[in-house]
């Protein structure tokens, strides 16, 4: 594409992410995490944010390479160090009802070669300095999810075109996955976020106890919480606004009880997960807890993931994507949780999100816990769907209702 068009989607873009992702009140501030590389579409959102009213935009910039040179060279023991203001930086925002957008553009092969123990130690660190504290303004907050074709990424996804074309490959199904090139994408959105809403209101109304999947390689089956609540498209928060906190999205999700999985589930997408890859994997479950795990690559570092604390080898989402997502039928491998997620139907490891309990976000932990729900540092999402896995809905009597077959929702709404 010409860059006059380019930067027309780019700005139709922008307008997506301040109006339907982050729905951005006239009155509020907008904090914005991204890495150098997303500088040219960071000043477009902040263009659209500053015409919407935005009372300011403030970007904590990061990069990519430094954090890599951080786990190459630096003391073992400094890598537990984060400065406080980082911290107070975020609880700002949160406090005041602000607004945050998060880049999701990381090269999938950052980490390669590096030791596995580092790795682990620094994302622990993050998730109990910055992650953990602020879990609990989690939904005081409107917040949204995206990404840019960056150099690195794009090269992983089409790695024998030159960087380039790589980038305008990756922008174009970036644009088509988040409904860019419709005519009114803001339209589209509000037609898809209502079509994800009755799938969502039909799982609500049946009230399944539990689910079951079977697909090659996977033999599970998923508890449910009584009080478990199917969410997907959009996110009421406490300060008043609803928005979709992830750009784009397929999905509905709930969560399992942390004590009622069993079985064995096989990954069907690779994991990239902040700069480390695995693929090939699978997990077998005992009362809820990863009991054993292997991989064809990356096995250290999934198993490294699983030990994060006590309750990372639990599940903390389940999510639901039917095979003919847009995404899916793309047959874009894109690395990437925020895209390939919306591919496949997946499931997490770690923390579960209180809204997804009728009353959870008003519990404290250790009534959340007693409910079913898991607390954990981390929350990492992995595809497990296929069109040959099938879903079924367990009852209250103990009779089944097919809620997917070869990967398609078996029902009508």
């Amino acid at each position: 594409m010409n860059k006059q068009e380019f930067d027309r989607l780019l700005e139709k873009y922008a307008d997506v992410v301040v109006k339907v992702g982050l729905n951005l009140r006239s009155d509020q501030s907008l904090s914005i995490r991204g890495i150098i590389e997303d500088a040219p579409f960071i000043r477009k959102v902040a263009e659209s944010a500053y015409k919407a009213g935005a009372r300011y935009v403030d970007v904590l910039w990061d990069d990519e390479n430094i954090k890599r040179i951080r786990l190459q060279y630096a003391d073992p023991e400094t890598l537990t160090s984060l400065p406080e203001w980082l911290l107070h930086r975020y609880e700002e925002y949160y406090k005041r009802g602000d607004a945050e957008l998060a880049f999701h553009s990381l090269n999938p092969d950052l980490y390669n070669g590096i030791d596995s123990d580092r790795i682990a130690i620094t994302r622990k660190t993050l998730s109990q300095k910055i992650g953990e504290p602020l879990r609990k303004y989690s939904n005081h907050s409107n917040w949204c999810v995206v990404s840019t074709a960056t150099p690195a990424w794009a090269k992983k996804v089409f790695p024998d075109l030159p960087v380039e074309e790589a980038q305008e490959k990756l922008w174009e199904a970036i644009f088509s996955a988040c409904r860019i090139n419709t005519p009114d994408p803001v339209q589209a959105w509000k037609e898809h976020i209502q079509k994800l809403d009755k799938y969502k209101d039909y799982l609500n109304h049946k009230k399944y106890t539990s689910l079951r999947y079977k697909a090659p390689g996977t033999d599970l089956t998923i508890g449910l919480p009584e009080d478990h609540v199917w969410g997907g498209a959009q996110e009421s928060f406490t300060n008043g606004i609803t928005g979709t906190v992830n750009l784009p999205t397929e999905e509905v999700f709930t969560l399992p009880h942390k004590d009622r999985v069993d079985g064995i589930v096989t990954a069907t997408l690779p994991l990239n997960n902040q700069g480390v890859l695995m693929e090939e994997f699978s997990i077998r479950f005992e009362n809820g807890r990863a009991v054993n795990s292997s991989a064809k690559k990356g096995e250290t570092d999934l198993r490294k993931l699983i030990e994060t604390d006590e309750n990372a080898g639990r599940l903390g989402e389940v999510a639901l994507v039917p095979n003919s997502s847009p995404i899916s039928q793309s047959g874009i491998l894109f690395y990437n949780t925020l895209f390939d997620e919306n591919a496949s139907s997946h499931l997490a490891l770690g923390n579960a999100y209180k809204t997804s309990m009728q009353g959870g976000a008003d519990m404290t932990d250790d009534e959340f816990t007693s409910r079913g729900g898991n607390k954990s540092l981390i929350h990492v999402d992995f595809m497990i769907g296929s069109a040959e896995m099938d879903i079924d809905g367990i009852k209250q009597d103990g009779s089944r209702e097919p809620v997917m077959r070869k990967g398609e929702w078996a029902f009508n709404v």
